[in-house]
């Protein structure tokens, strides 16, 4: 209950002074005394999914104006209570203005660290990224949204660590339905319809030189070669068609195929797939999950 002297009133017109600031309690900076629980080390502190608009390169060089969602955390050493939580932001605006690449993250991990005196820096950006895609056969196009996310890491000593993650959709058809189907056809004369199902690979990339979105994107592409559509007329549900009949896939070779084309490029130095057929056959999905397998690597 308040006290009956308190006032009920916000004044406008209220002017904070830099003695009234310094008279501000701040519990997060105060002694370890003030802990709660064990007095350890903290991996990763911070805010998650603060949005504001970006510029984000693309790799013709021009930009795109997108929403973006972000993730800034550093770590906390035992004997510190907190840290400043809204430091994770306002040190972020400082770039708002910047293009974005992976190496623009760097920048702005560093300053986390010193802003924050903190040892470690983590920083994951996050949207949706559009690149027009041509129609199969009517030579019509139409915008393809990929989930994308950029990610830094800084560590203890200054080394700054890279990686983009990228959800690819793609139509899987199997093999084993194919032949079935193809069975009734030819010895008991009746029509039959092979499974195909819509599937995601969800790729995160280790990266030791400039790469862009759509470096990655156009991997997936190579290695899978059924994207699904965004502008169908009959003529492209047609050649889609045949797409599937030339490449069918088990959610094992989606993964290897994957690996094959992802371990080709010099500018990536590790990377983990994990592929996920939402099946149309069966209630539950087929995953597959790969990684190229380094000591120490992505898993």
């Amino acid at each position: 209950m308040l006290s009956q002297g308190l006032k009920r009133f916000y004044d406008p017109t209220f002017t904070v002074t830099p003695e009234y600031k310094d008279s501000l309690p701040d519990l997060q900076n105060g002694p370890a005394s003030l802990i709660n629980g064990a007095n350890v080390p903290i991996q990763q502190v911070g805010i998650s999914n603060f949005k504001l608009p970006l510029h984000i390169k693309q790799r013709d060089g021009k930009t795109q104006l997108l929403e973006v969602s972000v993730d800034g955390y550093v770590s906390l050493d035992a004997n510190k209570k907190g840290i400043n939580m809204g430091r994770i932001m306002r040190t972020f605006y400082r770039f708002k203005d910047d293009i974005f690449t992976l190496d623009t993250l760097e920048n702005i991990l560093k300053a986390y660290k010193k802003d924050l005196n903190a040892q470690e820096a983590f920083l994951r950006l996050n949207f949706s990224f559009p690149m027009l895609k041509d129609s199969l056969r009517s030579e019509l196009q139409g915008y393809q949204y990929y989930d994308v996310s950029l990610e830094g890491h800084i560590d203890s000593y200054a080394r700054f660590n890279k990686f983009m993650h990228l959800n690819f959709e793609y139509s899987s058809a199997c093999p084993c339905s194919y032949e079935l189907a193809e069975h009734a056809r030819e010895v008991r004369n009746l029509a039959a319809i092979p499974h195909s199902q819509r599937s995601v690979a969800e790729i995160t990339v280790a990266l030791k030189d400039t790469f862009y979105v759509e470096d990655l994107v156009e991997i997936c592409r190579e290695a899978l070669q059924t994207e699904t559509q965004v502008i169908v007329k009959r003529e492209d549900e047609q050649a889609f068609a045949e797409l599937n009949g030339a490449f069918q896939k088990f959610v094992e070779d989606a993964a290897r195929l994957l690996y094959q084309e992802l371990d080709s490029y010099n500018s990536i130095r590790d990377f983990v797939v994990r592929c996920a057929h939402l099946e149309s056959l069966h209630s539950h999905d087929a995953v597959s999950r790969i990684c190229k397998g380094l000591p120490n690597g992505l898993r």
